[in-house]
């Protein structure tokens, strides 16, 4: 290993205080999404980027009505873009957010304590994701110390609504020419590449009748009696999801799940409306607007075999997939390589049922993929879950594939 490398190795080695230390800085500030007011902690983040001697820190506010249409309250994303050289190679985007789901029961550590025990640190976001702000942010100064020797950009992009869809996060940068990147990657995990990822559809289902005295029903329309028609189209049709395979490792079938449901008056009513929200996951293969059709035409022709039932179906979210990348791009051979100097086993690249914010890359045309600290699983992590945690040692171990994947990509040929 050459030289420079060796000492982007090291500084990160000296570094690891430090780097720990502002992972768990991120853990105690609240930033739960919904409600998602995450000025809090987008404000640390930029300051701290000023205390790390980054330039060109941008602390950019989302207007307020496009705030509110994504159901967050208050929402500021922080860019930072490091120029090397005369900034002639690419420009990298390393994108990861601070935003989480809320905590939940069952904890055993301080959600929002930031506490080590045995080599884990435990914490809402420790796994996903606020562990790969703090390892993009070291990456890049660690690159910093080779500067001469690179030529291009990265941008470090930390953005707030992904557990909401990343419309106002890393698509309104995007579209705004806050970043402008050849390539990106997004968080991740460690032990694996991730180069594609399903798409989500969330349809809003609701059954409309007429309310009647629950003594004489029959002059009534009962909308829930008509949703569960529509209940049982639906579970059939989940069953059929089985059949249907992706040819991205990784990934298997689609799946359906009826996600919430209300309805109805009072007990001694005949219920005049009943409403349900599902979630239907797209492997790569599949377009989202026939998958949303079919399932339309699925519930009207379910709904016609009740009297006086009307349904209607409004779309609330639709991700697209991403992927397969290749693995044959200057981005996964270059990380690979450094995977492979940094860790042992078998590096696995392939996809994951999730949806998350790289879509956003890959629908303009970038070249992603996630990677980022993190366990080989979110199970293993308790992502989403009680004691979601992440090993400190995965935290470093990531910070230097991506330190040395970035002076690779700028000094335009990997070792």
């Amino acid at each position: 290993m050459e030289s420079a490398k060796q000492d982007i190795i090291q500084w990160i080695e000296s570094q690891k205080e430090p780097l720990i230390h502002f992972l768990r800085e991120l853990l105690t500030i609240p930033s739960d999404n919904p409600p998602g007011d995450c000025f809090k902690i987008a404000d640390h983040i930029q300051k701290r980027l000023h205390d790390f001697q980054f330039e060109n820190v941008s602390f950019l506010e989302v207007e307020p009505e496009e705030v509110k249409q994504a159901g967050m309250q208050k929402v500021f994303n922080v860019v930072s873009t490091t120029v090397f050289g005369e900034g002639k190679g690419p420009e990298i985007a390393l994108n990861s957010h601070g935003d989480v789901v809320a905590p939940g029961l069952g904890w055993t550590q301080d959600p929002y304590g930031g506490t080590i025990v045995d080599g884990n640190i435990y914490g809402r976001g420790a796994a996903v994701s606020k562990s790969d702000i703090a390892v993009y942010t070291f990456a890049v100064m660690a690159v910093r110390k080779a500067a001469e020797r690179l030529s291009g950009k990265v941008s470090l992009a930390f953005t707030f609504d992904e557990e909401t869809g990343g419309n106002i996060g890393p698509k309104w940068l995007l579209e705004r020419g806050y970043i402008q990147p050849d390539m990106a990657i997004c968080a991740g995990f460690t032990y694996s590449i991730v180069n594609a990822h399903n798409g989500c559809l969330h349809l809003e289902i609701q059954a409309r009748g007429k309310s009647a005295h629950a003594a004489a029903p029959e002059t009534g329309y009962d909308a829930i009696e008509a949703m569960t028609g529509i209940l049982q189209t639906l579970y059939s049709y989940r069953r059929s999801l089985s059949k249907i395979r992706s040819s991205v490792p990784g990934i298997e079938s689609p799946t359906l799940v009826v996600g919430l449901i209300s309805g109805g008056i009072n007990t001694n009513v005949v219920p005049d409306q009943c409403t349900i929200r599902i979630d239907r996951r797209l492997i790569p293969e599949e377009n989202g607007d026939q998958v949303e059709s079919e399932i339309r035409q699925l519930v009207e022709q379910t709904v016609n075999h009740y009297k006086g039932v009307k349904v209607n179906a409004q779309r609330i979210l639709l991700a697209n997939s991403f992927g397969p990348v290749s693995e044959d791009t200057p981005l996964i051979q270059t990380l690979s390589d450094n995977w492979k100097k940094m860790m042992e086993g078998q590096l696995a690249i392939h996809g994951v049922p999730i949806y998350a914010d790289a879509r956003h890359f890959a629908e303009v045309g970038v070249p992603v993929v996630m990677f980022g600290a993190g366990p080989r699983t979110l199970l293993e992590a308790n992502g989403h879950r009680a004691d979601e945690h992440v090993r400190a040692e995965d935290v470093i171990k990531a910070t230097k594939i991506v330190a040395l994947t970035l002076y690779d990509l700028l000094k335009g040929e990997p070792e």
